[in-house]
């Protein structure tokens, strides 16, 4: 089988930060994605790694992805390829009839389009902490972006028992 290709949304960064996985509590989160990254299976889109640098430049998520992460975890998505099938996104989104005109301008500046127009290219699986709302007028959820166009999606949890990892108790 061949291996599977994960794209990470900035929010499962970020709420992994502030909730589950902080960097003084379990560190082998933040090893396992760079690991698993250099077994070129974990990435993200250069748009997610704006929106994690537009933080605090002494909070402890973005100096991890100034020294950390290596510049290709964030995959650049200024393809012709991408950049049709992002196209292809935003006409549903800006079509679609039930969402609010605030919903449709806050995804066209956010990341998510661009999460799903690369994974839809590469046949990756988008990781996402976000929960369908397909009735939802005041956002655009990603899950239901990945569900239009029927590009795979996992939670942090799901990806990281596929993938095999383990954070072992550590006594300091």
């Amino acid at each position: 089988m061949a291996a599977r290709h994960y794209l990470v949304d900035s929010d499962v960064l970020i709420t992994a930060k502030n909730l589950y996985y902080a960097f003084d509590l379990c560190p082998g989160f933040w090893k396992s994605l760079l690991h698993y990254h250099g077994q070129g299976q974990v990435f993200s889109v250069d748009r997610a790694r704006s929106e994690l640098l537009a933080g605090r430049r002494t909070e402890d998520l973005v100096q991890w992805v100034r020294s950390e992460v290596p510049r290709g975890f964030f995959l650049p998505v200024d393809n012709d390829e991408v950049g049709r099938a992002y196209t292809e996104v935003m006409l549903w989104v800006q079509r679609h009839p039930n969402y609010f005109d605030q919903a449709k301008a806050d995804f066209a500046t956010g990341a998510d389009g661009w999460l799903v127009a690369c994974a839809k290219v590469r046949n990756a699986i988008v990781v996402t902490n976000e929960q369908s709302s397909p009735a939802s007028r005041r956002y655009v959820k990603l899950p239901d972006a990945c569900d239009e166009f029927n590009v795979r999606r996992e939670t942090t949890f799901q990806m990281l028992r596929t993938l095999g990892a383990k954070f072992d108790f550590e006594i300091a």
